[in-house]
């Protein structure tokens, strides 16, 4: 009797052929929670800085990455622009890439 029973408890659960993709559907599965928690977020986040930093403008107030605020006086070809920093009207030259934000102006609400 236990003989019987050592047998059966080395034999395979399963004689029949299983999909070898069965066993890798839960690693694709946990990608995929990565790739849409993740990856897609951060992509929009990166675009949608990308085009505020694209239509930047002369008169924009902007608050930079470093935490100064100040008023857009001109735009130059290589990537930089000119800053007014108030209250002195100090100009200071920065890449666009400095640019975290653009503030809404004085009378302006947000939308």
């Amino acid at each position: 009797m236990l003989l019987n029973f050592l047998l059966l408890q080395s034999t395979p659960a399963s004689t029949s052929s299983s999909n070898p993709l069965i066993g890798f559907l839960p690693i694709l599965l946990i990608f995929g929670i990565f790739y849409v928690l993740l990856f897609l977020p951060m992509q929009r986040q990166r675009k949608a800085q990308q085009k505020m930093i694209r239509e930047l403008q002369n008169g924009s107030m902007i608050l930079t990455s470093g935490g100064i605020i100040g008023t857009i006086t001109e735009m130059k070809e290589d990537d930089t622009l000119v800053l007014r920093v108030k209250p002195d009207g100090v100009k200071l030259t920065l890449a666009r890439s400095a640019v975290s934000s653009v503030l809404p102006a004085a009378g302006e609400t947000k939308k």
